[in-house]
């Protein structure tokens, strides 16, 4: 197919310059179609997949803490194609030498050339892929399939579950690296090593690695975009997973990893499930380690996996049974990082001087002496050991070589009385990681969500198999499952809570909040962003919920209250103030008729960039606007994490775009904030702020 997407933008390119009949549309056309390709090369730089469920899944999630500087030459590449891709914009300045006189019908062509370059172009394949995924399709059907283990542990056992970054099981195949991870491979030999481990949709990431093994379901984004985890309360607050289950039998749960755990939202699925310390990147700087052990992703893999050694010490001289999981991170694609204790390894091989080749050099030291300290101190016979792949490694240095082996995760389990074998993992997968752990330690239980022990003889209905089976076309009904695990099922009923959270079934959504509801009354999107503009695009068949300040709704309103706005498919509408909001309502419940248009919502829209400290004193605030609405608008300044609204005014700019807003503090705010209450099509830019002292006060 590449053949053919080169060609139709030859072809485009010739059409574009064979008639100057509407040639800025065609430019247009070209450029944005060559910009959504440009963005293609790099995300699949990133992912190794295209535009795939890990991609929309940062997107969504809090991205701080990632290493970018690590991807700079792939961003300096889609730079370099961005600034090409807008190259067409400048053939309709270009005088031609000859012009065709059928210009609508060389225009009929270019977009017929450019359908079928979109057509043919990875963006449609991707498209339809995660069309597929994401889809809404009847789940009922598999949730039986859903387990929660309910058997008590009658000999529990401490656990050590240690996740090696990209480190997959291809890596110590001897006859493509030899000699790469002798320590590894030494350690396969005294372990249940599970192969042919892969890692279904949904299970590709880091964060999604860690959701598969340890909940046994895949990692999708939940409704609309409401995966924003800044904004919500809870991980997958329904779902039952490793942590939560070892805590009810009287574990404790530590994690330690190097890089930032607000990445990705990882801390905050661990603090959901049942682990009683997150310690990441903040904890181990507060640790005062030399800067020299850090990377752009955090804390290097020797520092990590020594005090991945003291805690295990200290638990077990605590008594009481554990799991401690940490995940390293030298081993990221695309090259890797070599910690101090590493700064000398090297790995001679026919590929020549790879800098990753080295970090995996590294880290198959670093954990397998971890693993030896444990098994040689007096608690290793009450420890199983489990090493294990986040997910296949991502294209990365050695991706050429890569592509040509029988790809397959990590998955190892050591400890006293299970004998060491390999267990071929037929349809398996990583969500079934956990399940396997279990029955190791229990026998009577083998499931975790829709994971299935591998030691099984006879393995019973999976998501896994479902993956394998018929292209996948059913595992579409466990990722529908898997989004309901955000909400839960009772999400006809909202309300504030003390926490000026929107209570959605089990979820606490930080608001501005937009919830869309079907004819069948089921949550169709939730929507944390631009959610002024979603409003008005909302299918009217559907009905909507609307929460924010009452400043979003009315005019007259100049309090902080919190106010919610239903409005059904039956044009009923109805505006639930605050009071009203804390004791909760159904939004199925019948509305009073509204004639009128539906009415359009207020979004704030923050002028400063941050908060900043301000002593008590009378001020005023003066703005000028380059750029303002047509008609008045509120501006009001805002403190303790926009809870309170210390002034507020209705402002028309002059004719200069001047604005003057008094402000009066009684104490000094730490967190003075200013915003303006727009709709999304309004704009404000402002060109120059200031906020003074006011003649009548004198500051404190």
């Amino acid at each position: 197919m590449l053949w053919i997407l080169l060609l139709s933008l030859l072809l485009l390119t010739w059409l574009l310059l064979a008639s100057g009949r509407w040639a800025w549309w065609k430019a247009g056309l070209m450029s944005l179609l060559l910009l959504a390709l440009s963005a293609w090369w790099l995300i699949n730089k990133l992912s190794g997949d295209g535009l795939n469920a890990a991609t929309l899944y940062h997107l969504r999630a809090d991205m701080e803490g990632a290493g970018v500087s690590d991807f700079k030459g792939y961003i300096a590449g889609f730079i370099a194609l961005a600034l090409l891709s807008l190259l067409p914009l400048l053939t309709p300045r270009i005088k031609r030498w000859h012009r065709t006189a059928h210009g609508r019908g060389v225009f009929a062509g270019f977009l017929a050339v450019w359908l079928l370059a979109i057509g043919v172009s990875p963006l449609y394949r991707d498209g339809q892929r995660l069309y597929q995924q994401m889809r809404p399709v009847d789940y009922s059907m598999v949730a039986p399939e859903y387990r929660v283990p309910q058997q008590p542990l009658r000999k529990p056992r401490n656990i050590v579950w240690i996740y090696g970054e990209s480190l997959e099981r291809t890596y110590l195949d001897e006859s493509t690296f030899p000699g790469l991870m002798p320590n590894l491979n030494r350690l396969a030999g005294q372990s249940l090593d599970v192969r042919g481990l892969v890692s279904a949709e949904g299970g590709g990431w880091t964060i999604a690695g860690l959701v598969s093994s340890m909940c046994g379901v895949p990692l999708t984004t939940a409704q609309g975009d409401e995966n924003s985890m800044d904004r919500m309360g809870s991980f997958l607050p329904e779902a039952v997973c490793l942590g939560d289950y070892l805590k009810q039998q009287g574990y404790t749960n530590h994690y330690l990893g190097g890089a930032n755990g607000l990445f990705a939202g990882k801390g905050q699925f661990l603090a959901t499930h049942g682990f009683d310390a997150v310690d990441d990147l903040a904890w181990f700087k507060q640790q005062k380690i030399a800067r020299s052990h850090f990377s752009t992703w955090g804390v290097h893999d020797d520092v990590l996996l020594d005090k991945a050694y003291d805690r295990f010490m200290k638990l077990s001289k605590a008594g009481q049974p554990f799991m401690l999981t940490t995940l390293t991170m030298d081993t990221h694609h695309p090259a890797g990082h070599l910690p101090v204790a590493c700064k000398r390894t090297r790995y001679q091989s026919d590929y020549g001087n790879i800098g990753l080749l080295n970090a995996l050099k590294c880290t198959d030291g670093l954990i397998s002496k971890l693993v030896d300290r444990i098994q040689a101190s007096p608690y290793g016979d009450d420890t199983l050991i489990v090493i294990a792949s986040d997910h296949l490694a991502m294209p990365n240095d050695l991706s050429h070589i890569l592509a040509r082996q029988k790809r397959e995760n990590l998955l190892l389990f050591l400890g006293k009385d299970i004998a060491p074998r390999q267990l071929a993992a037929e349809n398996g997968s990583t969500l079934d990681s956990g399940a396997t752990l279990l029955s190791l330690i229990e026998p009577e239980i083998g499931e975790i969500g829709f994971g299935r022990s591998l030691l099984q003889p006879e393995r019973p209905k999976s998501a896994s198999a479902a993956a394998f089976r018929d292209d996948g076309k059913d595992f579409p009904r466990y990722l529908a499952f898997s989004r309901s695990l955000w909400l839960g099922d009772k999400t006809r009923q909202l309300r504030i809570d003390d926490d000026n959270q929107v209570v959605i079934g089990l979820q606490h959504v930080q608001p501005p909040v937009l919830l869309e509801y079907d004819r069948q009354w089921d949550l169709k999107s939730v929507y944390l962003e631009n959610t002024s503009k979603q409003f008005d695009l909302a299918d009217p068949a559907n009905t909507l919920a609307y929460v924010d300040r009452c400043t979003a709704f009315e005019d007259g309103s100049a309090d902080g209250d919190w106010c919610a706005m239903l409005v059904n498919r039956d044009k009923g509408i109805k505006l639930y103030r605050d009071d009203q909001l804390r004791q909760g309502f159904a939004v199925d419940a019948p509305l009073d008729p509204f004639n009128g248009p539906r009415p359009s919502i207020r979004q704030a829209h923050m002028i400063t960039q941050k908060g900043r400290r301000t002593r008590a004193g009378q001020y005023m605030l003066q703005l000028v606007a380059k750029q303002s609405p047509d008609r008045g608008f509120w501006i009001e300044a805002v403190s303790s994490k926009r809870k309170v609204v210390v002034a507020q005014q209705w402002v028309q700019p002059d004719a200069e775009g001047r604005i003057s807003v008094p402000v009066g503090l009684d104490h000094e705010v730490d967190d003075l904030e200013i915003r303006a209450w727009l709709n999304h099509a309004e704009k404000l830019a402002v060109d120059t702020f200031a906020l003074v002292p006011s003649r009548r006060g004198n500051p404190g």
